[in-house]
């Protein structure tokens, strides 16, 4: 998959794709019906598949001091969208000069002589420009003037709601990790590096890999049953595992770390990028006595997660997109 940074240049191959609009955080099912559209025209016209996103996220922009609400941090995102066959990733800068651009100059400087676009899909609630006061209305408009081809995609619902990246924060914020890949389509993952620890974890039987949630919304704090994606290396491909996301009172710790416990796994992943799904929330953080009750606790949990684990396809957490 091709990357780029900025709509001009571009270099001639990439020109004249179809193109996906929009933020698609959490690369969810609706966002995938939009892509998959896109991808039926690419295939009809014989043009390369794109997407359009914004890093950073226009939210952000406009309300830095939030707390970070992204399903899917762009690093994320871009393998998401590969797995569903996107040719080329235009991901633009979001900055003061992107958001004074009205309708018409944003459809003229990146879609038409930046991009050179022959088509653009957008869902039917897509906005953009600013002001937010470019439309699919605005789009087609632009589209029969400018010469592009302009498909807009309906509403795709489930349980009569449509697909929303609010509605998967909000599975996630209340343990419902399962809930949370219905909508999306694929398990929810955090991706990052695994950090050095106190590595208090191996004197008592569990060794864990720690990660920081970095840029990842905050999901429920509690133990969940993982499937975690090691990217390269000689340990590289998908294990099975127990996780703790939380400040770990037993300790008497405040920051919030997410310890991942590797079923039958004895190597080095200091320093590793990783992926870890979040398969099913198995229950809240707790504060024990000592440690011989927490080590009961986490042969119980892993116990639990083995046996959840070994229920589901093991493929599934590579991301089964597109159902």
């Amino acid at each position: 998959m091709h990357i780029l940074r900025h709509y001009s240049p571009v270099p001639r191959p990439l020109q004249g794709g179809v193109y996906a609009l929009g933020n698609f955080d959490g690369v969810h099912r609706g966002h995938q019906k939009v892509i998959g559209e896109a991808a039926r025209v690419a295939r009809e016209l014989g043009a390369p598949l794109g997407v359009l996103v914004f890093e950073p996220h226009p939210r952000q922009f406009f309300f830095p001091d939030e707390p970070f609400f992204r399903l899917t941090p762009f690093r994320a995102k871009a393998r998401l969208l590969e797995k569903l066959g996107v040719e080329i990733l235009a991901a633009l800068p979001f900055d003061a000069e992107m958001a004074k651009k009205l309708a018409p100059e944003f459809v003229l400087d990146v879609l038409v002589n930046g991009l050179n676009a022959t088509h653009v899909v957008a869902g039917y609630d897509f906005r953009f420009a600013k002001g937010r006061t470019g439309d699919a209305a605005v789009l087609s408009y632009m589209g029969g003037e400018e010469g592009f081809g302009v498909s807009i995609v309906g509403e795709v619902a489930h349980e009569g709601e449509p697909y929303s990246s609010t509605r998967i924060r909000e599975k996630l914020a209340s343990g419902n990790p399962r809930g949370a890949a219905e909508l999306l389509g694929h398990w929810w993952t955090v991706e990052s590096h695994v950090m050095t620890g106190d590595q208090r974890g191996r004197t008592i039987g569990f060794p864990t890999a720690n990660l920081s949630l970095e840029d990842h919304v905050q999901p429920a704090l509690g133990v969940y049953a993982v499937r975690v994606e090691i990217e390269d290396g000689p340990h590289k491909g998908f294990h099975d595992g127990v996780a703790n996301l939380g400040r770990r009172p037993t300790f008497d710790k405040k920051d919030i770390v997410l310890e991942v416990h590797l079923f039958d796994f004895a190597g080095d992943i200091y320093g590793q990028h990783v992926a870890v799904s979040f398969v099913d929330y198995l229950r809240p953080e707790l504060k024990f006595d000592g440690l011989d009750a927490l080590k009961a606790q986490i042969a119980k949990d892993s116990a639990r997660a083995r046996e959840i684990l070994a229920s589901l396809p093991h493929e599934y957490a590579d991301l089964a997109l597109s159902k």
